[in-house]
């Protein structure tokens, strides 16, 4: 069995490689981290930050129909209060904003996440554009419980291609709370977080900097986390959802 997991930037993968030695691997003209679990294969994808940046960089991963199984992980930011800074969290569906389609998430990947620690929650809501206010959160959170950029396209791709999918993420920052930056004017028209540009960004906000500090470390926190309970989640998958790894054998 073959399975992508996805992280949208290295920060979020990176305490899983303290935890799991993985080999670099370039694959159908992407770069990828691989380990195994047993019989299972587990492939790492960064894909950049936006939905744009996923669909490209996960299309290259999945176009050949050799996934069985994908992931897309990472952090999102609560849309209700009882949603908290390092909760682990797993949706029944995805909305895309640039869309308005829907995917839904395979039930027993669910369950087993569930059965893992997770907790399962309505929707998540994949936004086109990073969401910074405490005011719009709420507003969102009449319809979702959490928000974040790249599960959507993830999902919808690779199941167009045959996968079965699922969305686990870590929660970074909760509702009520406003990001400490622009995070929008951060960002490089190829996903990637431009420190020049944090920086400035820093500069013209020097008042926000213990906020920036507080999300910062909340952040680690939660990629700790999230990658700790990936690993577990993966470690007993095949066995706990057998007919996965029975398709996958045929």
């Amino acid at each position: 069995m073959r399975i992508l997991v996805t992280f949208a930037v290295d920060a979020e993968f990176a305490p899983w490689r303290k935890v799991r030695d993985f080999v670099v691997r370039d694959d159908n003209f992407c770069k990828v981290h691989v380990t195994r679990f047993g019989d299972v294969e587990v492939n790492i994808l960064l894909t950049g930050i936006g939905g744009k940046s996923a669909w490209v960089e996960t299309t290259k991963r999945v176009w050949d129909g050799d996934i069985d199984v994908c992931i897309s992980s990472g952090l999102a930011g609560a849309l209700r209060a009882e949603h908290r800074p390092g909760d682990i969290l797993t949706p029944q569906s995805i909305w895309l904003s640039a869309s308005s389609k829907s995917i839904s998430c395979d039930p027993a990947l669910r369950r087993w996440a569930v059965q893992a620690g997770a907790r399962e929650v309505e929707a998540f809501y994949s936004a086109d554009t990073v969401i910074l206010s405490a005011g719009e959160k709420q507003r969102l959170g009449k319809d979702a419980d959490a928000v974040e950029m790249e599960s959507g396209e993830v999902l919808y791709e690779a199941a167009a291609f045959g996968a079965r999918v699922v969305a686990i993420r870590g929660i970074s920052d909760a509702a009520e709370e406003d990001l400490p930056l622009d995070f929008n004017r951060v960002t490089t028209s190829s996903g990637e977080v431009s420190m020049g540009r944090v920086l400035g960004q820093v500069a013209r906000n020097l008042g926000k900097v213990p906020s920036l500090i507080r999300f910062g470390k909340q952040s680690r926190a939660a990629a700790e986390k999230l990658c700790q309970f990936l690993d577990r989640y993966l470690e007993g998958l095949e066995n706990a959802v057998p007919e996965i790894a029975k398709e996958a054998a045929k």
